[in-house]
């Protein structure tokens, strides 16, 4: 079976040299590269299942990496983040990434993440040619595509997995320990946050109003009929 390849974006040795040993040891190929311009051009050679991005890099951020990386090849991106400030995660996620943890880490919470990530996209990969309408929201499962009132919706692979859960189950809340199993694949509820970073930007592309707050349970889909 062929090893899934990763590569590691960090420009701090120490922290490199250690995501790139633990992930080696769980069997995955790994290269490092620790500035922008040198992580745009080994994604382009080494072509990786995933990457572990973090955001603070020489020569140009990790967000640009992000936007560079994505416009040539659609590829996984777990961020590295120093900062815990929503508008950088939102920002994040709205350029392609799929997920993020905050420094400092363990690398047993990496791992898992990392693992969950690619076998998220495993799932998406397998063919679903259902259609589900929901009032003017319209999704394409097989070609994975948005519309709202006939107008396309460009989400990112998150943003789609978790609009595509909740239209599963339209006006039923589902917690947000439901949606970290469904659409992230974590067995615990330690990622609250990224639920509710990727439905604020789901938000800003389809309306405030179309998914409702349930404080203190979780969020449900409200689609105009």
């Amino acid at each position: 079976m062929t090893r899934q390849r990763i590569l590691v974006v960090e420009d701090e040795p120490m922290i490199a040299q250690a995501v790139a040993a633990r992930l080696s040891a769980e069997n995955f190929t790994v290269e490092v590269a620790g500035d922008g311009p040198a992580a745009v051009e080994q994604a382009r050679d080494f072509e990786p299942d995933l990457i572990v991005l973090d955001v603070m890099l020489p020569g140009f951020d990790g967000l640009e990496v992000c936007r560079r990386v994505q416009a040539e090849r659609p590829v996984p991106v777990l961020m590295l983040t120093a900062r815990d400030d929503e508008t950088d995660l939102l920002v994040g996620l709205g350029v392609g990434a799929d997920d993020y943890v905050t420094k400092p880490f363990s690398m047993r919470e990496l791992v898992a993440r990392v693992r969950a990530l690619l076998r998220r996209v495993d799932r998406s990969a397998r063919p679903a040619d259902e259609t589900l309408r929901a009032g003017p929201l319209e999704i394409d499962r097989g070609a994975r595509r948005v519309r709202w009132a006939g107008r396309e919706i460009r989400l990112t692979p998150t943003e789609f997995d978790l609009l595509d859960c909740l239209a599963r189950n339209p006006r039923t809340v589902l917690t947000r320990t439901v949606l970290l199993e469904q659409v992230w694949d974590w067995a615990d509820a330690s990622g609250t946050r990224v639920v509710d970073s990727h439905v604020k930007a789901l938000r800003r592309k389809l309306g405030a109003d179309v998914i409702r707050t349930v404080h203190g349970v979780g969020y449900s889909l409200e689609v105009p009929a």
